[in-house]
């Protein structure tokens, strides 16, 4: 299961062997990581920093979609000087986000707020798919016009407020509610809980042993 293997990995990776050949706590790779406060810290500054690089040009081109900002710029020259920045920005934030997730992934896995994040990036990555496979199909009969169609007006709105609900999910990310410490019964079921301990009493066993 996806869980038990998280929890190796947040426990077990990388961990120091005492004499007897038990796990020592607090040793894996992820605990380090996590106990490391300049690095950690580090590393979420630039994911922070980096987010605001990357949502910022996305906002630009949606406000310039929505016929509110930069009017009479053409939607091209926006998007295409933009596009190295947010391409940039992105894969800034792919390995930062990776180095988060990594250093404490079996809590963050089981967090609801951190799921919620997940489907609203997956749901943002469709519209941009949908985007640029239909709504810019034709992207020369409007590029220059003041107020953009309906549908890409939708899109920018859409783009919006899914990127909005990404970084607003991250920021609950930090609150014990929407974890497993003492969850309600919605959090409990949304997060699976249940699982989550599972896998923490097992990995429990392994090391006690």
């Amino acid at each position: 299961m996806i869980s038990d293997w998280l929890a190796e990995l947040q426990y077990r990776l990388g961990a120091t062997l005492d004499a007897s050949g038990k796990i020592v706590p607090d040793t894996s790779w992820s605990a380090q990581l996590l106990s490391s406060e300049r690095l950690w810290m580090m590393i979420e500054g630039t994911h922070l920093i980096t987010l605001m690089l990357f949502a910022g040009t996305i906002l630009f081109v949606d406000l310039r979609l929505l016929g509110i900002a930069l009017r009479t710029t053409p939607v091209s020259r926006i998007s295409d000087s933009l596009l190295p920045w947010t391409v940039g920005g992105f894969l800034v934030l792919l390995i930062t986000g990776s180095a988060l997730f990594f250093s404490n992934p079996l809590e963050y896995y089981h967090n609801l707020a951190f799921r919620l994040k997940l489907a609203f990036l997956l749901a943002a990555a469709l519209n941009i798919f949908w985007f640029h496979l239909r709504v810019q199909s034709n992207r020369p009969e409007w590029d220059t016009a003041e107020r953009p169609p309906a549908r890409v007006r939708a899109a920018g709105a859409t783009s919006i407020a899914l990127w909005f609900l990404v970084i607003f999910a991250g920021r609950y990310m930090a609150y014990d509610w929407v974890t497993c410490m003492n969850p309600g019964a919605f959090v409990s079921a949304v997060a699976q809980c249940a699982v989550h301990d599972a896998a923490l009493e097992k990995i429990d066993r392994e090391i006690a042993q």
